[in-house]
């Protein structure tokens, strides 16, 4: 399996506007960040998890062909804004996505992007998609790919976890129920939310992310939806071999 980190940045991604900090001005590439997204390759099948406002220009940048489902961990505009882009790859592949996520998040996609799903002019082309609800825990295909959702809390929200194989992608988390610690045994990969070192309501900062990646004992743990109080270089230095500051373009294979 084959991933790519299309982006790493919290929601105002790195650079943040108006900023003039240490990580906002540095020149390490590893330190600009659009907001959070993955790609997934397996078996032939193209996964995209999330689509923010950069998701045009990022599946651009790394040559991203074919697009067979996304999958949406919740719907907060950083990590859905970039949803109309779809259509290119309907144009592409001729047939429609189908598009993953909890009922609140189908239900928000519906609102926020009516114009989909009504009969109206056509002009430059609207998404072709198919809403496909996902309950937490009950497993579900793509092609042959089985992904399991698993629950975690962002503050007060569901936010959606998704495994494949010993690869799981979490991320605006900032509390995980008892019962979703059962479907985290013997992870090979982790992505997991860390947004600074600062706590915050509803994300774990970088030492309550070092915890959970100890509990759940991980073979190797990347660390996302950065904000610009983490410096790459800086906080890297401080992190054991097996945990690693994720960053934009940073491919994985499992």
């Amino acid at each position: 399996m084959k991933i790519i980190f299309l982006g790493t940045g919290t929601s105002h991604g790195v650079p943040v506007i108006g900023c003039r900090c240490r990580v906002c001005n540095s020149k390490d590439q590893r330190n600009i960040r659009n907001r959070s997204s993955i790609y997934i390759e397996k078996s032939g099948i193209s996964i995209v998890i999330d689509t923010p406002a950069e998701f045009r220009l990022t599946t651009l940048k790394y040559k991203i062909k074919k697009i067979d489902a996304v999958l949406l961990t919740h719907c907060h505009s950083d990590h859905i804004a970039g949803l109309d882009d779809l259509r290119r790859y309907n144009e592409l592949q001729g047939k429609k996505i189908p598009v993953f996520g909890n009922k609140e998040t189908i239900k928000e996609i519906k609102e926020r992007f009516s114009y989909i799903f009504k009969k109206t002019q056509e002009g430059g082309g609207k998404p072709k998609l198919v809403l496909k609800e996902i309950k937490p825990y009950k497993e579900f295909y793509i092609g042959k790919i089985k992904i399991l959702p698993i629950l975690v809390k962002h503050g007060c929200i569901d936010v959606i976890s998704y495994r494949i194989n010993d690869f799981v992608y979490m991320t605006d988390v900032s509390y995980i129920p008892e019962k979703s610690f059962k479907f985290l045994k013997n992870i090979k990969i982790l992505v997991l939310d860390a947004l600074r070192k600062e706590k915050h309501p509803t994300h774990f900062n970088l030492s309550e992310a070092v915890g959970i990646a100890k509990k759940l004992k991980v073979k190797k743990v990347y660390f996302t939806h950065i904000s610009h109080r983490l410096d790459h270089d800086l906080i890297q230095k401080k992190l054991t071999k097996n945990m690693e500051l994720a960053y934009d373009g940073l491919i994985e294979t499992i």
